[in-house]
């Protein structure tokens, strides 16, 4: 079910900002012998934040993972804007404690999709890096082991990493879960700081305050689409209580 709302008609520069930079149409996704998404049909808008929301199962991450390109769909389309790839950015539970990894070298992995693991980083790259590391003040943590820090900074640890790709696209799971409110705030400011760089943000969350603050929402039940469009719209009691009755 497509959620339509009404708002005033915009202009044709507010027409191609928001244009869609991703375009699902009767997508199939999943894993060898299970399914998990079911000919999700949608559009993500550019140059704004799309929420992804739905309980454990419900294909927020396999989503994420077709739309970073690592999860091959087994049917339908997926057609994105631009020539960059995206940037991914997985959860913190996916990044070991334990690797022997500085916040600079974690961040610097964001430029190997450009210059390969092995090859020394250029002038460019190494400006990327600091650049991340600037954006998200933790320029002063770069000599720290991943493992060392709190869960606010090793998360926008991971972010840098993901900015150093220097992409139009970034992809997030979870990533302001488990952190404090100060961190959810700096992160959520930190998306909203993006978008107006011209980078288009798609997060998935549990977090509901996250996902009412975006500027677009995709709510998904059983790898379908519940609802799509202006989160105030799409995430309403009615609506998530029938969802989560469901499980």
């Amino acid at each position: 079910m497509k959620i339509m709302f009404n708002k005033p008609v915009p202009s044709p520069a507010a027409t191609r900002e928001r244009a869609p930079h991703v375009r699902l149409t009767g997508l199939c996704a999943g894993y060898p012998g299970r399914p998990v998404l079911h000919q999700l049909s949608a559009e993500i808008p550019g140059l704004a934040i799309t929420a992804l929301v739905g309980p454990n199962g419900s294909g927020k991450s396999t989503l994420l993972g077709a739309l970073a390109g690592v999860i091959r769909p087994t049917s339908g389309e997926l057609l994105r804007t631009g020539d960059l790839p995206p940037a991914f950015v997985p959860q913190r539970g996916a990044v070991g404690d334990t690797l022997p990894l500085t916040v600079r070298q974690t961040v610097q992995m964001g430029r190997w999709g450009e210059r390969g693991p092995w090859r020394r980083l250029t002038r460019r790259d190494r400006a990327a890096v600091d650049t991340a590391l600037d954006r998200l003040g933790i320029a002063d943590l770069a000599a720290r082991q991943l493992g060392e820090l709190s869960g606010g900074q090793r998360q926008r640890a991971l972010i840098a990493q993901g900015l150093a790709q220097e992409s139009d696209l970034l992809l997030l799971d979870e990533p302001t879960t488990g952190l404090d409110p100060e961190a959810r705030e700096r992160i959520g400011a930190l998306l909203t700081a993006l978008v107006a760089d011209g980078v288009t943000v798609v997060q998935a969350t549990h977090d509901l305050e996250a996902a009412r603050a975006a500027d677009a929402c995709l709510l998904l039940q059983d790898g379908r689409l519940a609802g799509q469009g202006h989160p105030d719209h799409v995430l309403t009691t009615s609506a998530l209580a029938r969802i989560w009755q469901a499980l």
